[in-house]
């Protein structure tokens, strides 16, 4: 089973987290930030990926230390459920449109961390939620599961809707990404033999 268990504790953070990349898409989420507990409940959905997460967070002074840490616990999960990545696809890619917004996503689980984020987000909040932390979030991820990961705003002017698409896109890029290939069965998909 490829599952992943994160406890992640500093003086800012709480964190436990379990994934399971083979899962049924369930997200059981308290984050203390209730937009990011909507992003991250259709990420999970959307991969279907099965997602526990709790933390607690100094978000008293603002949502930004438990958003970032989420995302660098989460890039651990994926790392440590991939293992050496054998038989995986390794690419994934996905045009996704969420009403008048139009997200383009492609990841590479190349052990390399690389982010090219492009979006355009017109207000600086959606309720209380910090727009600028999306980018945080996904930094955090990239860097510690090692991938590299473009997320690309082709159209949109709604703020929910350019974050949603984009989580909802990044998920099923991974989704793909992940999947057994038949070619690379057993196999690492590098010509290195390793990721």
């Amino acid at each position: 089973m490829r599952a992943g268990e994160i406890k992640r504790r500093t003086k800012e953070t709480d964190i436990r987290l379990s994934l399971k990349l083979d899962g049924a898409g369930v997200g059981e989420i308290s984050t203390g930030c209730g937009f990011l507990d909507h992003m991250l409940t259709l990420f999970a959905s959307h991969g279907r990926f099965d997602l526990k997460l709790s933390c607690t967070g100094d978000t008293y002074v603002d949502d930004h230390h438990t958003v970032e840490d989420i995302g660098i616990a989460l890039g651990d999960a994926f790392a440590q459920a991939l293992g050496d990545k054998a038989g995986i696809a390794r690419y994934g890619y996905m045009i996704l449109p969420m009403d008048e917004a139009l997200i383009l996503t492609a990841v590479d689980f190349s052990g390399r961390a690389q982010l090219e984020y492009d979006l355009r987000i017109p207000t600086e909040k959606v309720g209380n939620f910090d727009t600028e932390l999306v980018e945080e979030f996904w930094l955090g991820f990239v860097r510690r599961c090692q991938c590299s990961l473009h997320i690309r705003q082709l159209a949109g002017s709604n703020s929910h809707h350019i974050i949603e698409g984009a989580f909802k896109s990044v998920a099923r890029s991974f989704r793909q990404a992940i999947s057994h290939d038949p070619g690379y069965a057993g196999e690492i998909p590098s010509t290195k033999g390793v990721l």
